[in-house]
């Protein structure tokens, strides 16, 4: 650190993201990328981009991706923002509408508190139930005589499906969280809606909730964490909010090649929904065979499982895992010391990984 980095600074510490390992081929379930190529009309429009074109600035509007991302969530392009990933959509929401504090899980995705503390957003952490899921009467504040709920007097963030325990709370609940908080944003960051049940996200909820900002991404389902784009649905007013911060901030924040992908990611939907069904055919194949060798896993509704060893502690797989290049992801938090996460793949790869945990557990 030198002597003129700023001092609100001094004291943050940066996201961890997963291990992007360098030194050897490694089955890789840590970092919940896809194990599928993008659509082949991505792969088409990349090929056949002009690369003379990215001499040009990128359209600051996004007009083409707005469009499509409309179409296809059936609203209109005022209720769309683009961000270069999704966790550049939340850095803007947490700019935005933290003046009063943002509201999350204890046990969630591990970035919302670095973005508060970046933004010197003060964090108030809820812990989750004994059995991992969102405590959702914690987020509606207290009754008042009537029944009703005051609300927390701050935005709120919730990952839906939660991150790392792969769970989901019902619209019911986000629609409770909602009207008890009408006064402020709530966040719901839906990184991983694509493999839940239908009906999940939270975008069928923005018409009916001015205060609902919900938060995607192309880098799970649509097989584009590379190419770095995200989006939010909301309201027209809020959207507005981000506008005018990314327009003061990183007007051409979505490169012309990324856009395009993204712009042909959505047109295939038939190859979006057969990816979506296989992950879902895997993780339920997963998690059954990792329940014969005796583990504990949560009910997931995402792309990875959130699982742990009766036999083995999480840090002593992990590492063994490592050794033997499979990788997954493991948290040093108390609460969830003992579990790993590990990404849905293909089904050689889930194959790979119960092989090789069978071993390691014999060894044990």
């Amino acid at each position: 650190m030198s002597v003129f980095f700023n001092s609100i600074y001094k004291e943050l510490e940066p996201y961890t993201p997963g291990e992007q390992p360098q030194d050897k081929k490694y089955v890789k379930l840590n970092t919940n990328e896809s194990p599928f190529p993008p659509a082949p009309g991505v792969i088409k429009a990349v090929n056949e981009s002009e690369a003379m074109d990215l001499r040009l600035y990128s359209d600051p509007e996004l007009k083409p991706l707005k469009a499509q991302l409309a179409e296809t969530f059936a609203m209109t392009t005022d209720n769309v923002f683009i961000g270069n990933g999704s966790d550049e959509v939340l850095n803007y929401a947490f700019m935005a509408f933290g003046e009063d504090g943002i509201a999350y899980p204890d046990i969630t995705y591990s970035f919302y508190i670095v973005i508060a503390n970046l933004n010197q957003v003060e964090s108030d952490i809820k812990p989750l139930n004994s059995d991992f899921t969102v405590d959702v009467e914690a987020f509606l504040g207290e009754k008042n005589a009537d029944g009703s709920h005051k609300g927390l007097g701050k935005s709120i963030v919730i990952a839906n499906p939660n991150a790392p325990t792969g769970i989901a709370m019902s619209l019911e609940d986000i629609s409770r969280i909602c009207e008890a908080n009408k006064d402020h944003v709530v966040i719901i960051d839906e990184a991983y809606v694509d493999f839940a049940e239908e009906g999940t996200s939270a975008v069928a909820l923005v018409p009916k909730y001015e205060n609902l900002l919900v938060v995607q991404t192309f880098s799970k389902s649509r097989s584009l964490a590379g190419a770095r784009v995200g989006f939010a649905i909301g309201s027209a007013p809020i959207i507005q909010d981000l506008e005018t911060l990314r327009n003061s901030n990183n007007p051409y924040n979505v490169n012309r090649i990324s856009m395009k992908c993204a712009v042909e990611a959505l047109k295939d939907n038939a190859y979006f929904e057969k990816n979506c069904n296989t992950i879902r055919e895997n993780r339920a194949y997963a998690k059954a065979e990792l329940e014969k060798l005796g583990f504990n896993v949560l009910p997931s509704q995402s792309n990875f499982l959130f699982a742990e060893s009766n036999k083995i502690e999480g840090g002593a797989l992990y590492k063994a895992l490592k050794d033997r290049g499979v990788l997954v992801r493991h948290f040093t938090s108390p609460k969830i010391s003992n579990f790993n996460r590990i990404t849905v793949g293909s089904r050689e790869e889930m194959d790979i990984l119960i092989d090789t945990i069978k071993v390691i557990l014999n060894e044990y």
